[in-house]
């Protein structure tokens, strides 16, 4: 798929709009920490320093909010999600992966789709690093799906054999959120119905 490509129902923006479900935290650096835990048999732990201080990757990738706006060609910075959880030793029988942050929020992603060689943990947005209102200090970001899975102020990896329901699929937010395939909303794959101005931006 084009990186020009605007996915079906999606209108190019011009800036982010910011939303923040649960209100936007304020993180201590000196004991945020990222975990990777769950269905692995070695849990771990990262401090930001150890994550910024690793070979960075870059690209350009545009962003897309279910709510029907995208941002074309974004640059991201920051590591493999892969390469974060390979460590920990994932136990075969995981399926998924929700990742929990800060303030309360999850979002459950497919482990194929979280673990695929595009997936990223963000730490820069442009060139700077995320704003708080951004996801100060990280972010995954998995171009493929729609922006409410890019979990802000994520502090947890959980690695899961069977799904269940995030923050907003709890609301009926599909399980997996795929924008080529439009899968807004559960059981309805490929529509683009109006809604309410959710999601994670």
């Amino acid at each position: 798929m084009s990186e020009q490509a605007l996915p079906p129902h999606q209108v190019w923006g011009r800036k982010f709009i910011i939303y923040g479900a649960l209100g936007i935290p304020k993180v201590d650096l000196s004991s945020w920490k990222l975990r990777v835990d769950g269905l692995v048999e070695n849990p771990i732990e990262y401090s930001y320093d150890q994550l910024t201080s690793m070979p960075q990757t870059r690209y350009v990738k545009s962003f897309h909010c279910v709510t029907q706006w995208s941002i074309k060609d974004v640059e991201w910075e920051g590591l493999p999600i892969r390469g974060l959880v390979e460590p920990a030793k994932v136990k075969p029988e995981a399926g998924w992966v929700m990742f929990h942050t800060v303030e309360g929020y999850s979002a459950a992603v497919p482990i194929e789709d979280a673990l695929k060689d595009d997936a990223l943990m963000g730490f820069k947005l442009n060139g700077k690093p995320l704003s708080p209102e951004q996801g100060f200090p990280a972010r995954p970001f998995m171009p493929s799906l729609y922006a409410w899975k890019s979990a802000k102020w994520v502090n947890r990896i959980e690695l899961m054999k069977d799904y269940r329901d995030g923050y907003w699929e709890q609301y009926r937010y599909h399980e997996r959120g795929n924008v080529w395939e439009e899968e807004r909303f559960k059981g309805h794959s490929g529509t683009h119905q109006r809604h309410r101005a959710f999601g994670t931006a």
